[in-house]
């Protein structure tokens, strides 16, 4: 993928999740551009959980769930 395709393209949200059901807390931390053939994504993280999970979420989906 060229650099300023990736601009053009709304990024997934990447998240660390950390707890289950009603104690978890999401932490945004980075996003995901898809790659041009759909079959992979280029990454960028602002930071390195060290603990938790790390959950990718369409753009979409981040609005309609209010994160």
């Amino acid at each position: 993928m060229k650099r300023n395709e990736k601009k053009n393209q709304t990024p997934h949200s990447i998240f660390v999740v950390e707890g289950e059901g009603d104690t978890q807390f999401w932490t945004k931390i980075g996003a995901a551009w898809p790659h041009q053939d759909g079959k992979g994504f280029n990454i960028q993280l602002s930071c390195m959980p060290l603990n938790g999970r790390l959950v990718v979420r369409e753009p979409k989906a981040d609005a309609e769930a209010g994160r």
